[in-house]
């Protein structure tokens, strides 16, 4: 990870653009997203909804609904290529401007972007699983906390570079 900053700004516009691009197909698909008659959203299937709500979702769908929502999962692939490289990006950015132990931290922000990259994954591939078929067992708690986890992860790495850029924002 020795690429200069001018690289890693090239890689955060370039993900940036497919970010906005991948966000505009997902929201696009989101007001179909209906089960046994009610909205859902893939946020409550992430982190929110209980595994009862989510079996009745997954198991209430129609094969429009079905089918929009295997595009959606999808289309979250495009999106997830976006935003991990783009946070750790962000975060590389923040590194070079830094001064210090801090730019361990901003590395360190960096690299956890490939473990919440495969959490998304993971629950991407779960979903997709599970709009076959019942959830097994305690794994809706381990895909909770694996969701949860990703969702830590991103967030931090997000707003530690955000706010670097904003501390470091001087040094060339």
């Amino acid at each position: 990870m020795n690429l200069n900053i001018k690289h890693w700004q090239k890689l955060f516009l370039f993900c940036a653009g497919l970010f906005i691009a991948a966000t505009f197909c997902m929201k696009w698909m989101e007001g179909d997203l209906q089960a046994n008659g009610k909205k859902f959203t893939i946020m409550g299937l992430e982190l929110f909804y209980t595994r009862e709500t989510v079996m009745s979702i997954l198991a209430g769908l129609d094969d429009r609904v079905r089918t929009i929502l295997g595009y959606h999962l999808h289309f979250d692939f495009v999106f997830m290529a976006a935003v991990f490289p783009g946070v750790a990006a962000l975060c590389m950015i923040a590194r070079a401007k830094a001064t210090g132990s801090v730019r361990r931290l901003f590395f360190i922000l960096a690299v956890l972007q490939l473990a919440a990259w495969s959490a998304d994954i993971y629950e991407n591939l779960s979903l997709l699983t599970w709009m076959n078929g019942p959830i097994a067992g305690n794994e809706f708690a381990r895909y909770h906390f694996i969701v949860a986890s990703k969702w830590i992860i991103v967030v931090a790495g997000a707003l530690v570079s955000v706010t670097g850029l904003l501390f470091f924002r001087k040094k060339n």
